[in-house]
């Protein structure tokens, strides 16, 4: 049994959309990871932003559809 229960469909949080968002402009990640490392952790987990090597974060192109999909 995973130790993380994920519900069948994710509904995003505002917080998550807007990190996403600043992702998505380029916004320097420290800052990001410094202030929402559970929910970075949680995105990562779910395949909407990835973490490089020396620690930064970048979003996929599937957390740029899901950005898409709250914006209409």
């Amino acid at each position: 049994m995973s130790a993380h229960y994920h519900a069948p469909h994710f509904d995003p949080t505002v917080d998550e959309i807007e990190t996403l968002k600043q992702l998505e402009m380029g916004q320097h990640t420290t800052s990001l990871r410094a202030h929402n490392g559970h929910m970075s952790e949680r995105l990562i987990e779910l395949g909407f932003i990835t973490q490089a090597a020396d620690g930064e974060l970048s979003i996929t192109d599937t957390g740029r559809q899901l950005i898409r999909r709250q914006n209409n």
